[in-house]
């Protein structure tokens, strides 16, 4: 049972960041087809790395998939039936979690989804030029969700704490 709610939490957490991935890689290919001025150029370049660094290596390399990897791991070596049910759930820490990381988790969630809604209102070519940096952040961070859960499941030793009460 460990191992099916290790990989029901692994590629829950994988699918739901593609499904992202999959919903704003048309905007932003539209945008990037599109003519841009040289200020669009120069924010799209800009941009991308913002979201290249604060997503995906801070956001996703140095919190997110470590501690997601390490609840994945927990999860095979500890597996309970509610757990497992909702593995991609209990991996990104929504429940049975510090407190810390569920609030963190939630907090994250709600922002996501307010800057969603506020991106939505952006004009063309703008949307597509911010969703190609949310893209390129959120590939980032599957390849290293991908890597520290490889470290985490098979690795010898894997330092990070899957912060479970």
């Amino acid at each position: 049972m460990g191992e099916l709610g290790a990989l029901w939490g692994f590629s829950g957490v994988v699918g739901l960041l593609s499904y992202a991935i999959y919903r704003l890689a048309p905007r932003a290919a539209e945008a990037l087809d599109s003519p841009l001025t040289s200020a669009q150029w120069v924010f799209l370049v800009g941009f991308a790395l913002f979201m290249l660094v604060a997503e995906g290596y801070r956001g996703f390399q140095k919190k997110f998939s470590p501690r997601t990897a390490a609840r994945v791991k927990y999860l095979r070596d500890h597996p309970k039936v509610i757990h497992v049910l909702l593995a991609p759930l209990f991996c990104m820490g929504y429940f049975f979690a510090k407190r810390k990381t569920q609030i963190t988790a939630i907090c994250l969630t709600a922002g996501i989804v307010l800057l969603v809604v506020l991106v939505g209102y952006l004009p063309l070519p703008w949307r597509g030029l911010v969703d190609f940096g949310v893209v390129l952040g959120l590939g980032y961070g599957i390849l290293s969700f991908a890597a520290f859960t490889a470290k985490a499941l098979w690795g010898k030793n894997f330092p990070h704490s899957p912060e479970v009460p």
